[in-house]
């Protein structure tokens, strides 16, 4: 058993207990992260006398002997060591001598883990952002693309008003662009260097922590070295960023999955993103759609146990905060996954245009207007919502929609109707009328999109 601390020991831990504190099996996930660390350590080292030139050579050319073997496969991490501090530098000492036994002066594990959870959650902030990037790459051109193509907009899941699928896909451009700009936030307050901090209270070596900081790509050293082993509300933050882009993907899923089904038909799958049934030589099933929901609790359980974890933990380290670790980095993942395949899916799923505006025609979306119309010839809106509905009502019986109602139809409900009705409630009209910014007419559509087109060229820079 590799281990750090045995000089305060009499005898041997348990290896129940052992592998029970042992870390290794999931942080060594962040190898790379922790020879960069220590590398930058070396190098900062040196710069302030504690090492020699040669010293600093010699450390440093280990440390990328160890990351090119891992990553070329001829050197394994193995559960002999505690955990990859462990790893790291027993591997360095016994590859180099001495000068290895220098490579953890003026540091804590508590420090360095610090350190290397944050380099490897930043590093994934960026992937996130790139995948949620690549989302919205594809809602703005479905947008562009669907700025004609009319369907129901629903309310309690009844068809409610007209509408556009650019407007649809629109929302979800807001929700996400969200999310987007949470993760930079995220990034932004956590780009902080922890790394010089020690196990609590710093440490007596001149170290240079500014130095540090800009060669690992920090804003700059954080404040308080107590908190800084202690903290991690980055990871929380991040947690709860990914469970809300979940929480969209789900809702987005269940659209997907409801529109793909035989009854709504508005669009059809790719091959390649559904599956077919073992006994049901019919079915094509929306599996990634279902999978994608399902896994959003898997987020959500993850930031619960964080935040479960952390409640009550007193300053500054304590070993419950290995639990950040695991949980965290199978949401991350989790949420890849989802948004690459989310992406796909959409990418090359078909609409049905024709059959999302006859759902729309057939669904009474524009009684609302036909209400209006009577508005505008001086009907009193609570007599003309009545009057509507003696319309609807009307319609259900004889199984037609508000559009194929004959004028006489109208004027024996009502003589204020006359034949510019059907102008009044067409699907275009009902949708073009709607001119406000963030109205699904193709006027404010293309003034969305066009903001759009600026929000996407900013973050592609």
């Amino acid at each position: 058993m590799a281990q750090l601390w045995g000089g305060r020991f009499t005898k041997e831990t348990d290896q129940l207990v052992y592998n029970f504190n042992a870390s290794i099996t999931f942080d060594q996930k962040f190898y790379r992260e922790d020879m960069e660390g220590s590398m930058a350590h070396v190098k900062m080292l040196e710069a302030v006398g504690i090492l020699t030139e040669e010293e600093r050579d010699a450390i440093l050319a280990g440390i990328e002997g160890i990351l090119n073997d891992v990553e070329n496969g001829t050197l394994e991490i193995t559960s002999e060591y505690e955990d990859i501090h462990s790893f790291v530098e027993a591997t360095l000492i016994d590859r180099i001598g001495d000068a290895g036994k220098k490579l953890h002066t003026g540091r804590s594990r508590n420090d360095q883990v610090a350190l290397d959870m944050r380099l490897y959650t930043r590093k994934e902030i960026e992937n996130l952002k790139e995948l949620v990037k690549d989302l919205l790459i594809v809602l703005h051109r479905l947008m562009k693309e669907h700025v004609d193509t009319y369907m129901p907009g629903f309310t309690h899941l009844q068809k409610a008003q007209p509408i556009t699928l650019a407007h649809h896909f629109g929302a979800y451009m807001e929700m996400f662009k969200r999310d987007y700009d949470r993760l930079c936030d995220i990034y932004q307050r956590m780009n902080y260097c922890p790394l010089g901090s020690g196990a609590l209270a710093g440490t007596t070596y001149p170290l240079d922590r500014e130095m540090i900081a800009k060669l690992l790509g920090f804003e700059g050293p954080t404040l308080n070295s107590m908190d800084s082993v202690s903290d991690r509300d980055y990871v929380i933050e991040l947690l709860s960023a990914m469970s809300t882009i979940m929480m969209h993907l789900s809702r987005f899923s269940e659209e997907i999955i409801i529109w793909n089904s035989n009854e709504y038909r508005f669009v059809e799958l790719d091959d390649a993103y559904s599956t077919g049934s073992s006994i049901m030589p019919q079915k094509k099933n929306p599996d990634i759609a279902e999978l994608v929901r399902g896994k959003t609790g898997r987020v959500y359980g993850a930031l619960m146990q964080i935040l479960t974890t952390m409640k009550g933990i007193p300053l500054a380290y304590n070993k419950d905060m290995q639990e950040d670790k695991e949980f965290t980095f199978d949401a991350i993942d989790t949420v890849k996954g989802c948004l690459a395949l989310f992406t796909g899916m959409i990418d090359t799923m078909t609409v049905n245009k024709d059959v999302m505006e006859n759902s729309a025609k057939n669904g009474f979306t524009n009684a609302t207007d036909a209400a209006d119309y009577l508005v505008n010839h001086g009907v009193p809106f609570r007599d003309a919502h009545g009057i509507v509905g003696q319309l609807v009502l009307y319609c259900i019986n004889k199984n037609i929609s508000l559009d194929d109602m004959t004028l006489e139809e109208y004027k024996a409900i009502s003589p204020v109707f006359e034949e510019d009705i059907y102008d009044a409630i067409s699907l275009k009209t009902c949708v073009e009328k709607r001119e406000t910014i963030g109205a699904p007419s193709k006027a404010s559509m293309e003034q969305v999109i066009a903001l759009n087109e600026a929000y996407m060229k900013r973050i592609s820079e």
